[in-house]
This record gives C-alpha cells, sequence and structure tokens, in this order.
C-alpha cells in the first residue's frame, strides 16, 4: 500500500459501509451515548451542582457539557476505528483489503474518517440535547468544531492501532473501558481542577485526559484551569504519535498478515 494514486471510489466504499454500520445498530452506535450523556447531565447536574464553589445550578449544567462530550468523543471515537478495522481481521477479510488497489490513504480515510464522522453526528446530537435539559453557550465555536474534529480524529487513529492490536473482542474493551472512561471520570468532567486539595490537584495534572477536557471546555466557556495552548499542543503531539505508529504498521506489516 502507498499514499500515492488515490483510489478515491475505494476510500468512499470502506467510508460508506463503515458509516452504514453505525445507523443498521442505531441504538448501540447513536442512541445509547445520547440517552447515558443525557443521565448524566440531570443526575449530576442536580446532585453536585450546589456541591461546587462559585458555580450555580445553570452554570454547573453548562460546566459539565464539555467534560460529557469529551467523555463519548474519546470511547465512541476509539471503540468505533477499533471494531471497525478488526471485523475484517477476524473474518478474514482483511487478505482481500491488502491485496486491492487500496492505499493506506485510502484505508484511513475509509475506516477513521468514518469513525471521525460518526463522532461528529454524535457530538451533535449531544448538544442538542443538552441544549434542551441545560443553558450553555459555545464562546468559540469555530474553535470548538475544530477542536472537536481533532480530538475524534486522534483517537480514531488511536482506535484504529488498537484494532489492529488486538486479538479478541476482549482487547477491544480493555482500553476504552478501564482506561480511557476512568481517566475521564478524573479528568475534570465534573469538577474543576484547581478545587481539588493536595496532593490529588498534583496527581490529576499526571492525567493526560485533563488537558483535553480542559481544551474543550475553554472554547465553550472561554476559560480553564489551563492555558488553550498546552490542550492543542498535547492534542497534536498524540496525533502525531498515532500517525507514525500507523505508517509504522502498514511498513512492516504488523499484525495485519498474521
Amino acid at each position: 500500500m502507498s499514499f500515492t494514486g488515490l483510489n478515491l471510489r475505494g476510500a468512499f466504499a470502506i467510508f460508506k459501509n463503515e458509516l452504514m454500520r453505525a445507523f443498521r445498530t442505531i441504538f448501540g452506535s447513536i442512541l445509547s451515548p445520547v440517552i447515558t450523556t443525557s443521565l448524566y447531565l440531570v443526575v449530576f447536574g442536580a446532585a453536585m451542582a450546589d456541591r461546587m464553589p462559585g458555580l450555580g445550578a445553570s452554570n454547573y449544567g453548562a460546566f459539565i457539557v464539555p467534560g460529557l462530550l469529551m467523555l463519548t468523543l474519546l470511547s465512541e471515537s476509539t471503540s468505533n476505528a477499533s471494531f471497525g478495522i478488526y471485523m475484517p481481521k477476524f473474518t478474514g477479510a482483511i487478505y482481500e483489503l491488502l491485496s486491492a488497489p487500496v492505499g493506506v490513504a485510502e484505508t484511513l480515510i475509509g475506516f477513521v474518517g468514518a469513525a471521525v464522522a460518526k463522532s461528529l453526528i454524535l457530538a451533535a446530537i449531544i448538544l442538542v440535547t443538552a441544549a434542551l435539559i441545560v443553558d450553555y453557550s459555545i464562546a468559540h465555536p469555530i474553535l470548538a468544531l475544530g477542536y472537536i474534529m481533532l480530538v475524534a480524529a486522534s483517537f480514531s487513529l488511536f482506535g484504529f492501532i488498537l484494532g489492529i492490536w488486538a486479538d479478541g473482542f476482549e482487547k477491544l474493551q480493555i482500553v476504552p473501558l478501564l482506561i480511557l472512561t476512568p481517566l475521564t471520570f478524573l479528568g475534570g468532567t465534573f469538577y474543576p481542577v484547581s478545587v481539588l486539595p493536595e496532593p490529588w490537584k498534583t496527581v490529576t495534572m499526571v492525567n493526560p485526559i485533563v488537558y483535553l477536557v480542559n481544551g474543550l471546555r475553554w472554547t465553550f466557556l472561554g476559560e480553564s484551569d489551563f492555558p488553550i495552548a498546552v490542550s492543542f499542543g498535547f492534542t497534536l503531539g498524540f496525533l502525531a504519535i498515532c500517525i507514525a505508529i500507523i505508517a509504522y504498521i502498514f511498513k512492516t506489516g504488523w499484525r495485519l498478515r498474521e
């Protein structure tokens, strides 16, 4: 496979197939994350609003919207991309893909592009649903859209790597459920990092997800616990690492031809 001679028809075929899979399982792929996020808004908004210093009920609802959106973006982008590339490996269809006139670029556009598209659809539905529950606004809408796309692309690439690495369905769930979700909950989704006492405030700084959550929160509220440049820089760095790993995978055939 190579990046030259882009086969748009092949890329679109993969993209369409992956995107249609989400609509064939619409409850698990789209409705379930939206319902879960809505429940978080209602339950946590009611339970914790009075415990956050300086945040009323309405302000707290707006505060947790970016964190909940990031929680969904990370888990769904990773899961969709990993499952999308794992299934061809599981069924043996990966050999047809490897022998087809489809290069690395077309493969990434198809699988990763579809995962990003699903995440953007979910993000749009969640934002519309959240507007029915809480009163929030987006201070920097263009930057918010760009940052959402950047995070979705980064973790879709990460999910693609995870799907190639996994040799069983159990491994597909290890990272999203046992690593990403707990780190997101502990990354300032429901509280500002500034209210944490020491040493927990320092410990939180080690969690990379806290910078992603605060980056998105800045685009919504115009303020966060960390400079926005740190969040953008971290996300771009993670994206570059994922691209480098994928380039190595396709160059060596690691896990693709086993």
